[in-house]
């Protein structure tokens, strides 16, 4: 009877939302290029950096493409001795014709209360889908457990494609991420393995060391 190969050891992924900008809560910036960290950002970025850097291991830091991103990523992989490696994946939503618009003057468009309520429905005009956004953050994570099997993995990325990985981590639909609260530079924790998703911890601010699986 031949032997059963034995399941890959499971992977955590620390989902890290960039830190703070000029423009947080305020406009919907997008895949917008030159959009740097605030002051407060910064601070927020190196104070991460600094909780993350008292677990056990950390075996990668990854980040979005965009400016904001990567300038969270750099101390936390600092912290470690590791290099940022850009992961597309990871990117925030293209919201298209939307890009750079306030959020109080689309939070009047009438479109804005589909966006809240049924986003699986929804396509940014000349941009991305939510469903879209959802596939592509769940396909990264996938990418990155295949990379570090058994290992903890940063990935730094946007509000929203984190809140899409934690609902499919939870067998919770699309049409209900909207509820999922992610602060700048939280700590979301999902291990992966090979009997699915589990999640840890999310939009968490403290202490790290107890992470692990029950």
């Amino acid at each position: 009877m031949p032997s059963r190969s034995k399941p890959r050891p499971p992977t955590t992924i620390l989902f890290v939302r960039h830190g703070q900008t000029g423009t947080t809560g305020k406009v919907l910036p997008g895949r917008a290029p030159g959009l740097h960290l605030a002051d407060a950002g910064r601070a927020q970025a190196q104070a991460v950096a600094e909780r993350i850097a008292g677990l056990k291991r950390v075996d990668a830091v990854y980040a979005s493409p965009l400016e904001r991103a990567r300038e969270t990523a750099a101390p936390i992989a600092a912290a470690r001795g590791l290099k940022v490696s850009i992961e597309k994946g990871l990117l925030e939503c293209d919201f298209g014709e939307w890009t750079g618009a306030e959020l109080e003057g689309l939070a009047k468009k009438p479109e804005w209360s589909t966006v809240q309520r049924y986003p699986s429905g929804f396509r940014f005009p000349g941009g991305e889908s939510f469903v879209d956004m959802s596939a592509r953050i769940c396909d990264a994570a996938l990418k990155l457990k295949d990379a570090h099997p058994g290992g903890v993995v940063v990935a730094v990325s946007h509000a929203d494609p984190i809140k899409a990985a934690v609902a499919d981590a939870l067998g919770t639909h699309l049409d209900l991420f909207q509820r999922i609260v992610i602060s700048t530079c939280s700590v979301t924790a999902i291990t992966y393995g090979a009997g699915g998703p589990a999640v840890l911890t999310v939009n968490h601010t403290g202490d790290l060391a107890g992470l692990a699986p029950s």
